[in-house]
């Protein structure tokens, strides 16, 4: 008995889960029906982390998606939908945000962090090998002799 009311339970619950986001729009022609999937791909939800409006079940994402159909029912072109959302919700809220003062950080910023991380890299191996060799060139002629002899025997040794 516990087991079917669990395994109900358990289904009751993934059933809200495997629900999605169906908006019933009527369009004027295909070519709006494509504008309006494109739009919805190219643009964030301002309240999911990585999910396009297309995609999202919050309910700022539906609000979003009939703002779309609304401002394409007037004749609005995608540029002028685009940057309508972009001042309300800022550039957050397109997956390739344009390239400005403010967005400079955002598309260069990795290759300067990964650039600056190699150059790092690349003085710490440097200055390890100046290390190395300084170190064997500090040794005495004695202290070179023996070094050699202690080398030859373990070469014989393997």
């Amino acid at each position: 008995m516990k087991r079917w009311l669990a395994a109900a339970v358990l289904g009751l619950s993934l059933a809200g889960v495997t629900q999605a986001a169906i908006d019933t729009y009527q369009f004027a022609d295909e070519a709006e029906r494509e504008r309006y999937h494109e739009l919805t791909k190219e643009l964030r939800c301002p309240k999911c982390q990585n999910q396009d409006i297309a995609d999202s079940n919050a309910p700022i994402a539906a609000d979003l998606r009939r703002e779309i159909f609304r401002m394409l029912g007037e004749g609005k072109s995608n540029q002028q939908i685009v940057d309508f959302m972009v001042d309300r919700y800022g550039d957050f809220v397109r997956y390739k945000p344009a390239l400005s003062a403010r967005t400079w950080l955002l598309w260069f910023g990795p290759g300067v962090l990964l650039l600056g991380g190699f150059t790092v890299l690349a003085l710490i191996v440097r200055k390890r090998r100046g290390q190395a060799a300084a170190g064997s060139a500090d040794l005495s002629p004695e202290e070179r002799e023996r070094l050699a002899k202690l080398l030859d025997k373990e070469q014989t040794h393997d």
